[in-house]
């Protein structure tokens, strides 16, 4: 092929490329399409055997740095609860009605890293949340005397995720039918020097929020898509 019908034949392939990820962009946001979520008015300070102990907010990890937070998220909440027992878990949550791949959530493993955190013994789940199965994320971290286990899970659109690959897919096949997906970060932890211990009290925390919450609040943190969830 000669030079000159070789760059022409390239350029049309370009511009027919250019056309079809412009036609296939994505446009409306799912979020425009339901009731509006409001963390504040949906997440109880008293529930179960727990109760919400006001404290400064320093000592929860933030989901990102302020800047960051204010660019991908358009709410966020960070709150600690206390049992009978006196065991503390430190909740937070961020979510974000654009879920673009520059505006996506971002997981805990980046923001903990961020801060100084070592992590380790990251493993997949499925918790027991009520009747369901949620597939979650468990990750331990440390910085200095602090231990730190967490349990984290994101839901992207309707659908819960783990991993870069689970919510990328995610993303794009909302995309591919033209919508933009909303996201959102849900995240307990404790200090505790004794995971299983943190993982046990972190699970029947997060039951008891969820059956504590109005049932059209629960897919906000929990999607409506359920799928047999592989540990």
């Amino acid at each position: 092929m000669k030079p000159y019908f070789k760059n022409i034949l390239l350029m049309v392939l370009m511009l027919a490329s250019a056309g079809l990820a412009l036609s296939i962009r994505p446009t409306h946001k799912i979020a425009d399409q339901k009731p509006p979520v409001h963390l504040e008015e949906i997440i109880p300070e008293l529930f179960g055997d727990w109760r919400e102990i006001k404290q400064s907010s320093q000592q929860i990890v933030n989901p990102q740095e302020r800047q960051m937070l204010n660019q991908i998220y358009s709410q966020t909440l960070s709150k600690t609860y206390i049992d009978s027992t006196g065991y503390r878990v430190m909740l937070s949550i961020a979510y974000g009605g654009d879920q673009s791949r520059d505006l996506q959530v971002h997981r805990p493993e980046a923001c903990y890293s961020a801060q100084g955190f070592k992590l380790s013994n990251q493993q997949k789940v499925a918790l027991q949340i009520g009747d369901r199965q949620i597939p979650a994320m468990r990750l331990q971290t440390q910085l200095g005397s602090r231990i730190e286990p967490l349990t984290y899970w994101v839901r992207i659109g309707n659908k819960i995720v783990r991993g870069n690959l689970e919510q990328g897919f995610a993303r794009l096949s909302y995309g591919v039918k033209g919508l933009i997906a909303d996201g959102l970060l849900f995240r307990v932890s404790s200090i505790d020097s004794n995971p299983a211990n943190a993982y046990d009290k972190q699970e029947k925390f997060a039951s008891d929020l969820a059956k504590a919450m109005l049932a059209a609040d629960q897919p906000s943190l929990l999607g409506t898509t359920r799928l047999p969830v592989d540990p």
